[in-house]
């Protein structure tokens, strides 16, 4: 997921009701989260955000409040990754992105480590900016692959890059007065890769079995089972109203996704919009419409458009749709006209005057998720029989 390097506000709601602008949202559903954290200058929303989750995960279990350390698991992947592009000769996208399998499938191989014992910020920064790091990275091993040869030293060159700024691996740590190894740690939490599944909806492969999302991001070619669009969002309704949460992939590039903190599919063509105010949105430009939506949500309820399975593929199929973000759903609420939203943390720091949260329409989550991750039992038993599970 291609990383954005801006800030958008979003809508916290801790029950009862909230407004902002023309929206009032009640709380129907909310789920225990940590603390917004911020990514800043990084391409690691994947990291975040799937950390993010686990923490959630914890709490659910009741094993208490963590704060595992992100950059723990993107110095892991930066490795895993180099390994590869120079195995495939270059040819496998070499860039800060990443998925959620690139936190879930290093579980077992890796373990975690609390953020405290590995903060990734050995550059003597008090933010996270791996502009820097990533320009060197990109470098070091466009220089690999141009040599033709790989001598037996190359793989120290990256990992000795990523310790003079992430900071060396712990080999053994001790947290709260007892030694641990990142394996035992995780170990004890009772964190385990076979519990999490991958979930998208997409008609360019049969639906109930798996494929790997053909996005530049997916450079572990980690497989998602594919389900018809309703019984995705049955799924993700029924997880947080079961006290799931949830690792959510998306797009926000959308003129929809709107920094007055709530992300929506305005429907352009409806009565309901086209008058309420002098921007038409027929007949201006794509510039120009993308503006006057923008300038609108916030201000008033917009009419959105019913999403079909056909849309979200032709979106997908014409990069309209792309591994943009990645964020957790870890709540539902309505607004005054009963639309339902997902709530959302996003990892850019607690920004604006909903501290880092929004609220995405369900035709906003049903056209734009590019995937899910969750804990296989968060499935509905009619649903997972249907993949085997």
């Amino acid at each position: 997921m291609k990383k954005m390097f801006f800030f958008l506000l979003l809508l916290l709601s801790t029950g009862g009701l909230m407004a902002q602008g023309a929206y009032q949202f009640q709380v129907i559903k909310e789920n225990r989260i940590t603390a917004v954290k911020n990514q800043s200058s990084t391409g690691t929303c994947w990291s975040f955000s799937g950390v993010s989750f686990l923490e959630s995960e914890l709490l659910r279990m009741g094993k208490g409040e963590f704060d595992l350390s992100e950059m723990y698991i993107v110095r892991r992947n930066y490795e895993d990754k180099a390994l590869k592009h120079a195995r495939l000769h270059g040819h496998l996208n070499f860039a800060p992105g990443g998925s959620f399998a690139d936190v879930i499938e290093t579980l077992d191989a890796y373990g975690v480590v609390p953020d405290e014992v590995y903060p990734g910020l050995h550059y003597g920064s008090e933010i996270h900016n791996h502009g820097e790091l990533d320009k060197i990275l990109k470098s070091y091993m466009d220089g690999i692959i141009g040599a033709k040869t790989l001598s037996p030293v190359w793989f120290a060159g990256i990992s000795g890059i990523l310790d003079s700024y992430l900071g060396e691996m712990p080999e053994t740590f001790v947290y709260k007065g007892k030694e641990y190894t990142p394996h035992t740690f995780v170990d004890e939490l009772g964190l385990k890769q076979e519990n999490y599944l991958s979930l998208t909806s997409f008609t360019h492969h049969p639906f109930y079995q798996s494929f790997a999302i053909e996005v530049p991001d997916n450079w572990r070619w980690a497989l998602s089972y594919n389900l018809p669009l309703d019984e995705l969002m049955e799924v993700m309704e029924h997880a947080v109203m079961n006290g799931y949460t949830i690792a959510w992939a998306s797009d926000v590039s959308e003129a929809g996704f709107s920094r007055e903190g709530i992300a929506i599919v305005p429907d352009e063509e409806s009565p309901d919009n086209a008058g309420s105010d002098q921007s038409r949105w027929l007949g201006l430009s794509n510039r120009e419409r993308d503006a006057a939506i923008r300038s609108r949500i916030g201000r008033e309820l917009l009419a959105e458009k019913e999403i079909t399975q056909e849309m979200r593929q032709k979106s997908f199929d014409n990069y309209a749709t792309t591994d943009d973000h990645g964020m957790q759903i870890y709540g539902i609420a309505k607004d005054q006209r009963g639309n339902s939203y997902f709530m959302v943390k996003n990892s850019w720091g607690e920004t604006g005057s909903y501290k880092g949260h929004w609220y995405a329409s369900f035709p906003f989550v049903s056209y734009k998720t590019l995937s899910i991750v969750l804990h296989r039992e968060a499935i509905p038993e009619s649903i997972a029989r249907k993949l085997n599970l």
